[in-house]
């Protein structure tokens, strides 16, 4: 294994804690979506923030994460009926009750819009393997990795001035088969990617105080 020198700037504290501030208050604007506006905007914009996402650190550097970006209306379509009728299993007696009311703050139902409304798609799939030379090859801590990977990508898509809703209807086999993934990739995420509609509303939610989730020893 080779190595080589670390690139690594050292800032003065006063600017770290000014980014940092900063970086806070951006994050603290993101909300989830679920009304979209079908405005176009450049593909590079999903591109540059999947580059981001590839940076990710990963179990034993495997990366087990492969992205695919979806524009085609008739490929978002399918996407769309296949998901509303998982969606509509779920609300109509896969999910608990408790479940269901835990979800009646956000006014969802099984009808998914924003599936096809949205200009671009970007699905998540997680490798629990890969393959070198024909032999399978084991992939480490796959869902922590993909988790961070998804991380870091709607953080650079909300940094771009972009709107995103993490939609995962289950179960997602049917990702699988209509984008004709190979057998070791399986659905982890579904993200609509798009500006909000104009008259786009998001429910009123609070988020815990830092008190009750972080300690200092």
């Amino acid at each position: 294994m080779a190595f080589q020198k670390l690139q690594f700037k050292r800032l003065l504290e006063k600017e770290m804690l000014s980014r940092s501030k900063s970086f806070y208050y951006n994050i603290k604007s993101r909300r989830s979506v679920r009304d979209f506006s079908d405005k176009p905007f450049s593909v590079d914009l999903i591109i540059n923030a999947i580059k981001v996402a590839s940076r990710a650190p990963s179990g034993a550097n495997k990366q087990p994460w492969h992205f695919v970006i979806i524009h085609d209306s008739l490929v978002k379509k399918q996407i769309r009926n296949a998901a509303e009728r998982e969606e509509k299993k779920f609300y109509d007696y896969r999910a608990s009750k408790e479940w269901l009311k835990d979800l009646e703050q956000f006014e969802t139902d099984w009808r998914k819009p924003f599936l096809e409304k949205a200009p671009y798609l970007i699905v998540v799939f997680k490798k629990q393997y890969d393959f070198n030379k024909k032999k399978r090859k084991k992939n480490y801590y796959v869902n922590e990795s993909v988790g961070i990977a998804v991380g870091f990508l709607l953080t650079a898509l909300h940094n771009s001035g972009l709107a995103t809703l993490t939609h995962t209807p289950a179960p997602m086999g049917f990702l699988e088969t209509i984008l004709k993934r190979p057998k070791n990739e399986k659905a982890f995420l579904l993200i609509p990617v798009g500006y909000p509609a104009n008259n786009a509303k998001v429910p009123t939610i609070t988020k815990k105080s830092f008190n009750k989730v972080c300690d200092i020893i």
